[in-house]
């Protein structure tokens, strides 16, 4: 966790003219990159205005200081929504702003927002509406989720002498090989360079507060009913399934029932667009689900319930004791959180591709190998999922230390890194 350094002449003299070209090269995209985004749906309808830096909102207390929070997905905007809280309980006057870019964060984001914070979409990266954005809001720090390195923001931010902080600091694989190459290793380290504080994913992980966010009244009125539909039938979760994941959640599944009739899938698939896909495979295999969306009633003869809503994932984890995290079971993933079911209480299982979810991995096997339980391939899932169903004293022991795992890394940790923005980048 540190300030950047300047980078050295030459290496600053690259990236400030490949910078210059980003510049002219996003200024020229955009138009073509809003519309064809808009004709995808993948903009908001009557709120896509904000994506050229123009508010929908008013700027409370004009002259007075406001922190900008920038996540990209929802992942991103859970972990920042942790320090956004925490920043408006302790300062409860400072205006406080949170962008995101997607529709589906800014769905469930939308209802989770402490009292008197600002939600806009995040202005596209090109020069006009980042000017336009960082004119009328002023904020006095920028804070980004993760590894959301963009050019405009960044350069047109601190040029203006804003503070800029990047949180939960983490790379891909991709995208550090995207940053490697030597047209794009000039302009990330100029980048670098002009940041206030880096606070890196292996030294804090915010993320594993996330599972931490109280769940409200009527999230719980939500799931009242549940309990009483699956009528005490033995269950799973497979969560975040990608594309292609579901015929391992349902080859596993096909073999999990011929030793428990009974069992129901809970089936959560990443993205809900991927629900019709996944309905294909389960008719053509002749298995019987239902849609959470359609609230129809799960009977005994159910095998499946899917899913296809957005935003209740941690809420559905207090259903199931046993969570399946996807993004992890096919080569070119790179995991999920797997925070939230751990904070449930749920006996988590993880497939081998993690990426950098692997340092949350290997703290939680530290605290308790039970944690976590980490399958090298189907035959191995199969094989944890029959322990766990089939062994009720195995699967307490792996739920406790999950739950235990959790509430001992997620202790105090968001205050730790509002301490360290405060003494590296701002002084309220």
């Amino acid at each position: 966790m540190h300030p950047a350094r300047a980078p050295a002449p030459a290496a600053a003299r690259g990236g400030l003219a490949l910078y210059e070209l980003y510049r002219a090269a996003s200024r020229a995209a955009v138009p073509a990159v809003l519309l064809w985004k808009r004709l995808q749906g993948l903009e908001h309808p009557t709120r896509w205005l904000e994506r050229l830096g123009r508010p929908s909102a008013a700027r409370p207390r004009p002259g007075s200081p406001l922190v900008w929070f920038h996540a990209v997905s929802l992942g991103e905007g859970m972990a920042a929504l942790q320090v956004v809280r925490h920043c408006a309980c302790l300062h409860p006057g400072l205006p406080v702003l949170l962008t995101t870019t997607t529709l589906s964060s800014f769905e469930v984001i939308k209802d989770l927002l402490p009292d008197g914070v600002i939600y806009q979409f995040a202005p596209l990266d090109c020069p006009d509406a980042i000017d336009s954005f960082i004119g009328y809001w002023k904020p006095s720090l920028v804070l980004l989720m993760e590894s959301e390195l963009w050019p405009n923001l960044i350069m047109s931010a601190t040029a203006k002498g804003i503070a800029v902080a990047l949180l939960n600091a983490s790379m891909s694989l991709k995208s550090f090989n995207r940053w490697s190459v030597p047209l794009g290793l000039p302009l990330v380290t100029l980048m670098l360079s002009k940041l206030s504080l880096v606070a890196p994913l292996s030294i804090h992980v915010i993320r594993i507060a996330v599972g931490d966010v109280n769940v409200g009244e009527n999230e719980v009125n939500k799931i009242n009913d549940l309990p009483q539909q699956f009528s005490n039938r033995p269950l799973w979760m497979a969560a975040s399934i990608h594309r292609g994941e579901e015929q391992v959640i349902l080859r596993v599944h096909e073999e999990l029932i011929k030793m428990y009739p009974t069992l129901l899938l809970i089936l959560v698939p990443r993205h809900p667009q991927d629900c019709k896909k996944f309905s294909l495979a389960l008719k053509k295999q002749e298995v019987n689900f239902v849609l959470r969306s359609t609230k129809e009633v799960v009977s005994s003869g159910t095998g499946v319930y899917m899913v296809d809503t957005l935003g209740e994932l941690r809420m559905l984890y207090r259903v199931t004791s046993v969570a399946v995290i996807g993004g992890s079971f096919l080569p070119g993933l790179a995991g999920h959180n797997i925070s939230e079911a751990a904070a449930a209480g749920c006996a988590v299982v993880t497939g081998p591709h993690v990426g950098h979810f692997y340092h949350m991995l290997l703290d939680m096997w530290q605290i308790n190998p039970l944690a976590v339980k980490q399958v090298a391939g189907e035959f191995e899932h199969l094989q944890t999922l029959k322990e766990l169903l089939g062994d009720a004293e195995t699967l307490g022991a792996c739920q406790r230390a999950a739950k235990d795992a959790f509430s001992i890394m997620s202790h105090g940790v968001v205050n730790r890194v509002w301490n360290l923005v405060c003494r590296f980048a701002i002084d309220f």
